[in-house]
């Protein structure tokens, strides 16, 4: 019988130890599929922000030190979406332009990324004007593609693009 108690609690505990590591182990890697997840949402922002910046309203969609406040702030459509840009301007030689935008997967799992272009004098570029790009990816976002801060899940991933 003691033979018995004593091979039942050695198994029951060698099954815990198993049982307790399984879960630790799909804990990470749950956390490394959200990882992911907000690492390509912060991509998707970044190069949001590139594309309209080389390429859209003739390169002039951010806001610079000459134009803030003298343009109409552009409206940008990424991922099927319109997303509206609100400017600022730092002091009188550089501008930032913000925007927050919505991304959707197959099975309808909200993810969102927020996006900083900063323009500033540089005159090592070729215009006369550097550019810093910084988008934050989240993987846990509400329907106006703010992040859930109060959601335990929620991971963010960050990118900087500079030129």
């Amino acid at each position: 019988m003691l033979f018995a108690v004593l091979a039942a609690s050695l198994l029951l505990s060698i099954g815990l130890s198993i049982f307790s590591l399984t879960v630790k182990e799909l804990t990470l890697s749950s956390y490394g599929r959200e990882s992911q997840f907000s690492f390509y949402a912060a991509d998707s922002g970044a190069e949001c922000a590139l594309y309209w910046d080389i390429k859209g309203h003739g390169g002039a969609t951010f806001a610079t030190s000459t134009t803030y406040g003298g343009i109409v702030p552009y409206q940008i459509n990424c991922g099927a979406t319109t997303i509206a840009l609100s400017e600022t301007a730092n002091d009188a030689n550089d501008a930032t332009t913000t925007f927050s935008m919505p991304l959707n997967d197959v099975s309808n799992t909200s993810f969102c990324s927020t996006v900083i272009v900063s323009k500033y004098p540089n005159s090592s570029s070729p215009a006369g004007i550097g550019t810093t790009i910084i988008s934050n990816g989240y993987n846990v976002c509400d329907s106006s593609a703010n992040p859930i801060w109060g959601n335990p899940n929620l991971v963010e991933r960050s990118l900087s693009v500079t030129y």
